[in-house]
């Protein structure tokens, strides 16, 4: 087995990612083993009670019985001045047998205490950037792996909609669903639905994304679900059915690959549309638009909003 690679002077753990932030702080606690590890980790917090001189003194403190001392020190984007300048000043030159972990949300690359550790050698900075809506669901399966099971891709979907973008929920969500099924085996978006509560508020593109897959079950569960007014989110549907007449009529002219340029939107965000648009009939979508706007009238003569609305979600889905 390859021997671990020496560990720098400091570390800079920093991004929205609560997950790999944990990952990368346990990391280095692995690498702080022994009888007298306790004494070689020390784990602090900032706040407006550490001092420079106690910080400075933990720094500076050589390890017992061991070969490296690890200091860390969790939000460190809110470490008082004089504790941040005195640790600036210590990485100009640094106990070589202790390691110091700062571990923040977020730190602006300006600051001075960023500066002073990316200075102090290569791969300081560990970036723990927060994973993209799109890129969730592929994280989720491979979390899922992680903890021996399997998830089919519209269930992992289905977790990032309950669960919402924390990386650490979902990976506790995904513990507990593996525990759920014996440590092995697929968990499937029945199982999600039936042992995730939703705690993540609903997204509108998530309702649009169903409606546009006209699937009438889904659709109206997040409709009921959704913040704001009828005719907020009677806008939204009509936005996207307009979307879809765009999808529908550059597919049949051959230009399919032309929807993101034609709807000036990123390539992932309409890479359904052509899908979703064949499935409905020449015209319909047109028709669709027609009792977009009879609805519209309807709600501002003050009829009933949820009614309408739940017949408009039903015709478009073909359930009306």
């Amino acid at each position: 087995m390859a021997d671990k690679p020496a560990l720098l002077p400091a570390y800079l753990i920093v991004g929205p990612d609560e997950l790999k932030r944990k990952q990368a702080v346990a990391r280095l606690r692995a690498r702080v083993d022994g009888p007298f590890a306790a004494f070689n980790l020390e784990e602090l917090v900032a706040s407006g009670e550490l001092e420079p001189v106690g910080v400075l003194a933990s720094l500076n403190t050589l390890p017992m019985g061991g070969t490296r001392r690890v200091v860390i020190i969790e939000g460190a984007e809110k470490l008082p001045k004089a504790v941040s300048e005195a640790i600036v000043g210590y990485l100009g030159n640094p106990n070589e047998s202790c390691t110091l972990a700062l571990v923040a949300t977020t730190l602006a690359k300006s600051t001075r205490l960023y500066k002073a550790v990316a200075k102090v050698g290569p791969r300081t900075v560990i970036e723990c950037a927060a994973k993209k809506g799109r890129d969730l669901p592929p994280y989720v399966q491979k979390l899922a792996e992680a903890h021996g099971v399997r998830i089919a891709p519209d269930a992992a979907g289905e977790l990032v909609a309950r669960v919402g973008e924390s990386t650490t929920m979902l990976d506790t969500q995904i513990s507990t669903l593996a525990a759920l099924l014996g440590g092995a085996g697929t968990i499937t978006r029945a199982f999600v639905e039936e042992n995730v509560a939703r705690v993540a508020e609903v997204k509108p593109w998530e309702f649009l994304d169903r409606l546009s897959g006209r699937d009438a079950h889904r659709s109206l569960a997040l409709y009921r679900l959704l913040d704001g007014s009828p005719l907020g989110l009677l806008s939204l549907v009509s936005g996207r059915l307009r979307e879809l007449v765009c999808a529908r009529s550059l597919a049949a002219r051959g230009q399919a690959h032309g929807v993101a340029d034609e709807l000036k939107k990123q390539s992932w965000q309409v890479r359904n549309h052509v899908r979703w648009a064949g499935a409905f009939r020449d015209g319909e979508l047109e028709a669709l638009l027609g009792r977009c706007a009879e609805v519209e009238r309807a709600l501002k003569s003050g009829a009933d909003a949820e009614a309408e609305m739940v017949r408009l979600i039903a015709d478009v889905c073909g359930a009306g």
